[in-house]
């Protein structure tokens, strides 16, 4: 498969800005729908950086699963939760100054991380170069999943199942 090193770069860029931009809305934003769209955002960016990497698995996951599913079960949590009385209570203390030397001091530390591993930083091989000529990374997925990773994805679908649950029954409560 022949790919543009250049178009490769620029929608590199593109999807970590959506990431980025995404992630940095969805913290920032005081309604908790624009929140939950800005998050959308995020993971549709993500979903292009799994693209880029020729997981197509993975990226028809992020937008199936968690864009499709979760965010609209969100969603629907939010529109079916009275926001109206936690809109009115104060959110945060106003402690800005200790947070941005929170924010100064781990900016600090990741530019020592990547200044003094710079030579660390190797670029690997693509899976498509290393899976062998009929493998797909979907079986390879599919097959480490379900066999060395079983009980680990049971135990989180049945905790995904249990804050759902737990979800709708205090916005049940609530009306």
């Amino acid at each position: 498969m022949l790919t543009n090193p250049v178009l490769d770069t620029v929608l590199f860029y593109l999807f970590a800005l959506l990431v980025l931009g995404g992630g940095i809305l969805t913290i920032t934003r005081h309604n908790a729908v624009h929140s939950a769209i800005s998050l959308i955002v995020s993971l549709l960016g993500v979903a292009g950086l799994y693209l880029l990497q020729q997981a197509e698995f993975l990226f028809a996951v992020q937008i199936i699963l968690y864009i499709g599913g979760i965010m609209l079960l969100f969603l629907f949590v939010i529109m079916l939760v009275n926001l109206d009385q936690a809109a009115k209570e104060r959110q945060f203390n106003r402690q800005w100054l200790i947070a941005l030397a929170a924010v100064a001091a781990v900016g600090a530390e990741v530019a020592i991380f990547i200044y003094k591993g710079k030579d660390s930083f190797h670029i690997a091989e693509s899976a498509a170069n290393i899976l062998a000529p009929g493998v797909k990374n979907t079986e390879v997925l599919a097959d480490s999943l379900f066999s060395e990773y079983l009980l680990p994805f049971e135990i989180a679908s049945l905790l995904l199942l249990v804050a759902v649950v737990g979800s709708v029954v205090m916005a049940k409560k609530r009306i």
